[in-house]
């Protein structure tokens, strides 16, 4: 496994509600809201809800206790520990519902976009070495010519922004898949961070894999928990995939008025990991647009969100960018964003030698026998009617389709040229005049 797994520094628990650096009022009700809606009166099932060590939530209790929003129950949970459970009084219940009108949001405690924000330079993309033999392995399934690595690797080493362009159907999107799995290590989310005393949640089970974590238990002498904060989920480095249907308000924060809380825009959540832009060209808004809007954040290393107020507000912006277009940069870009896009990089058809490499490895893999006339007829009769044009993705194709037929007649797998000429036909369609 990758030697830098161990190098990202999980951030440290809070060791008291001092040195949280949120306002009182809010970690209070929080409290509140979460004993309120989840109905706990233990504290250390509240610690877990609330995602912070046992004695500082007991230090929160006790200040909701100080202002007679919560007592205790008089009772002792033989359960675990002799615990003492604690319960919102009338006015914690008035209070919990005056704090759930301003905002649903209860559980995870956040984390101060500035304590965030130091978390991020310890686990930045642009701390990652990655070898030629990480990048092989991760690309292992591809064949790729070895020029090509030659300009990824230094591109993902450097984690700035990547264009790749080409025709079609030779894996630019593979490729970016491929990046993504090199990398390799782990990182910390956080589940929500606050600005400004709103709430932004971060943390998205679509987009963040978390990594096994080890259950607490309550035997041992050393509690998993105390060793980091748990206000963040260990995860993979996050992947963030749009293509066709990335619009540039998606990348805004997204305001929910019923919870009155933020969810924060993909590329946030893809802090510290990949953001990937595939089919460039294909969305609703030109492609220099786009581009436009990620100058700041790819030259500055910061991107700037605006909250309902209008207030704007600085995020840290540690992504690694790739866009990946069908189309020629020149025809899509001006000069002055080509320049800010670091690395530019074609990626190509294979030649007929790697073209074949794939053909083979693709029917040894699908158990399809090989067919020396019928490789002959390939590209000595077919592929001079598309000037001998190869992509990555017609192996694939021909050999699914003669398969698909073969099954469909009944018959062994096989490839003759007869197949090769049906496969064919489905590969491409004839340019007809169809009459309406």
């Amino acid at each position: 496994m990758n030697m830098q797994a161990t190098s990202v520094v999980a951030p440290p628990a809070p060791k008291s509600i001092e040195g949280m650096q949120l306002p009182l009022v809010m970690m209070r009700d929080i409290l509140i809201k979460t004993m309120f809606r989840k109905n706990i009166d233990m504290v250390s099932d509240l610690s877990r809800a609330i995602c912070l060590p046992v004695p500082v939530t007991q230090e929160l209790i006790d200040m909701a206790r100080s202002q007679k929003l919560v007592e205790a129950t008089g009772t002792l949970h033989a359960t675990s520990s002799n615990e003492m459970g604690y319960q919102l009084t009338d006015g914690g219940k008035a209070r919990a519902l005056d704090a759930l009108a301003q905002s649903e949001y209860f559980g995870a405690m956040p984390v101060p976009l500035d304590v965030y924000s130091e978390q991020v330079k310890r686990q930045s993309i642009r701390n990652i070495q990655v070898t030629r033999e990480q990048l092989t392995a991760a690309m292992g399934h591809l064949i790729l010519p070895s020029s090509l690595l030659d300009h990824l690797g230094p591109a993902v080493s450097a984690g700035r922004s990547i264009l790749m362009y080409g025709p079609p159907g030779n894996g630019k999107s593979s490729i970016s898949n491929g990046i993504r799995d090199a990398l390799g290590d782990k990182i910390y989310i956080p589940r929500a961070i606050e600005y400004a005393g709103q709430v932004i949640t971060v943390y998205d089970p679509i987009v963040h894999s978390a990594a096994e974590e080890q259950e607490d238990d309550p035997n041992s002498l050393r509690r998993a928990s105390g060793r980091y904060d748990t206000r963040y989920v260990r995860c993979d480095r996050p992947t963030v995939i749009t293509g066709g249907e990335l619009s540039l308000d998606m990348l805004d924060l997204v305001y929910n008025p019923v919870a009155r809380t933020y969810q924060a825009p993909l590329q946030l959540k893809s802090t510290g990991g990949v953001f990937i832009i595939d089919d460039l060209g294909r969305q609703e808004e030109p492609p220099q647009k786009i581009v436009n809007r990620w100058i700041v954040p790819l030259e500055e290393g910061r991107d700037i969100l605006a909250l309902q107020s209008g207030e704007k507000f600085e995020v840290p912006f540690d992504t690694l960018v790739i866009f990946s277009t069908n189309f020629h940069p020149n025809e899509i870009f001006d000069k002055a964003a080509l320049r800010r896009i670091f690395f530019k990089i074609k990626i190509d058809g294979p030649s007929q030698e790697n073209f074949l490499k794939i053909f083979a490895l693709v029917a040894r893999k699908k158990k399809m026998p090989m067919d020396e006339a019928s490789l002959v007829h390939l590209l000595k009769r077919k592929y001079p009617t598309i000037d001998n044009v190869y992509a990555n993705y017609q192996p694939i194709f021909l050999i699914d389709q003669m398969i698909a037929i073969c099954e469909f007649e009944g018959i062994p797998y096989q490839m003759t040229p007869q197949l090769i000429d049906r496969a064919w036909a489905n590969m491409f369609v004839k340019e007809e005049t169809i009459i309406h």
